[in-house]
């Protein structure tokens, strides 16, 4: 006889940790009449365990899995392994590349994939009893192989669902805006939360805080796409807010306790940085280094990209910041769709420069993300020479990153668009200042 109606076994890795733990936020606080069970698994081999364990006791279980596009091969092989080892239960894959593409997480073997926000689509399956049928914010194949898709999920404020899980002991940075109102060609996260701004007020922000100092814990970090757009409904910041947040959660956290922002794993738009900003910052929070994202030297592909801003507001940015006192990290990305040796050119001068100037540059290689209007571009193309260069300023100390292991997973989901191709869309003809619909 079973002794639950649901086990859920969570896929837990340390990259998907955040996500999941707003998930467990949100199922403690919800009231449903299904019995279930909360299994976390570290491990391949302890995945197959929990779904065999979870058989034995409950009607059903799910396996709940979220990753990023590049990790979607590797899990992929994963998940084959575990149902020839463990079948009987339901694979569910959520996450930026479930959602951007519903139809290969399918094919690559999972049995549902989550579109769109998760935590209105786990409540809604738990309520089913873990039945997929008629749960919006999913896709799956019918009996006769069919894709159903059940539509997003709503959007609801952040306020609505804790951003951490006390029931199951989970923390981690805080995050406190979703969406994003620029909308960048090559990033996923304006696609799947909307470009628009949605932000956890002062309030729910400093729940969490004085929760977290109850427990131990002393430092507070956010999770957020543009760290000086707290508070803002469009492109300028609002600096009014964001001192709000940061004297109320200097206050929460206490005496001994910590902030940081605009550090890990947050950042800041370099437009967007200014004494006054930075001052801020330096008044109420801990860290000392701030992370600005520039992705490249060449004002044309700024352009290209929409990134609504130039190198001069980059280099501006880091002298503020160095002025002030602050260690600066720039994110770059090499190998960007169109790019031509005048581009690639400028980004090099621009990294040295930056390096003169005592700044870091942390370096990425374009990769053609499911779910951004440059998903069908060429993977990064990053030539022999520039690889020289950009090796000599790491040897240097001034540069760091996994761009090299960026190469191999931009190749595989080249590999992976060409085999799921969009209507009406070419990666050979994407010339630069082009508008994919």
């Amino acid at each position: 006889m079973s002794s639950v109606d649901l086990v859920l076994v969570l896929r837990y890795r340390k990259a998907v940790t955040y996500g999941f733990h707003v998930l467990l936020g949100a199922l403690e606080e919800h009231e449903t009449t299904t019995s279930y069970e909360v299994v976390l698994a570290e491990t391949p081999e302890a995945t197959t365990t929990a779904i065999e364990a979870g058989l034995n006791r409950a009607k059903r279980v799910l396996v709940l899995w979220s990753f990023y596009s590049p990790d979607a091969e590797a899990l992929a092989a994963e998940l084959t392994t575990i149902k020839a080892a463990a079948p009987g239960a339901l694979h569910v894959a959520g996450g930026v590349h479930a959602t951007a593409e519903p139809v290969q997480t399918l094919d690559a073997g999972w049995d549902v994939a989550a579109i769109g926000e998760g935590e209105t689509t786990l409540l809604k399956l738990v309520d089913a009893g873990g039945d997929p049928v008629g749960v919006t914010g999913l896709a799956y194949r019918d009996a006769a192989g069919k894709v159903v898709k059940t539509g997003r999920p709503e959007r609801l404020p952040l306020d609505t669902f804790r951003g951490f899980s006390l029931r199951w002991h989970r923390f981690n940075a805080l995050e406190i805006t979703r969406g994003c109102a620029f909308s960048c060609r090559f990033c996923q996260t304006p696609f799947m939360f909307s470009a628009r701004f949605r932000h956890r007020s002062v309030e729910n922000v400093r729940w969490h805080v004085d929760e977290m100092r109850a427990r131990g814990l002393r430092d507070v970090r956010f999770i957020t796409p543009t760290a000086l757009s707290y508070g803002s409904q469009d492109e300028s910041p609002n600096l009014d807010a964001v001192e709000e947040l940061l004297a109320t959660c200097k206050e929460g956290i206490g005496p001994d306790g910590r902030v940081f922002f605009g550090s890990f794993p947050s950042e800041i738009r370099p437009e967007h940085v200014t004494r006054e900003a930075l001052q801020l910052v330096k008044k109420y929070c801990s860290n000392n280094n701030i992370i600005v994202g520039a992705q490249s030297g060449s004002d044309r592909v700024l352009d290209a990209a929409k990134r609504g801003h130039g190198v001069e507001e980059v280099m501006r940015a880091a002298r503020l910041g160095v002025e002030e006192g602050f260690r600066i990290n720039v994110d770059m990305i090499f190998g960007m769709p169109g790019e031509d040796q005048a581009d690639v050119d400028a980004s090099l001068n621009l990294a040295k420069e930056l390096a003169d100037l005592g700044a870091r540059i942390h370096a990425h290689t374009f990769m053609p993300l499911p779910g951004t209007p440059w998903r069908d571009a060429p993977p990064g193309d990053v030539d022999p020479e520039t690889i020289r260069a950009v090796d000599r300023l790491s040897q240097q100390g001034a540069l760091y990153g996994h761009w090299q292991r960026q190469r191999e997973h931009a190749a595989r989901l080249a590999a992976a668009a060409e085999a799921y191709p969009r209507p009406g869309r070419s990666r050979t003809l994407l010339p630069i200042h082009s508008t994919p619909e």
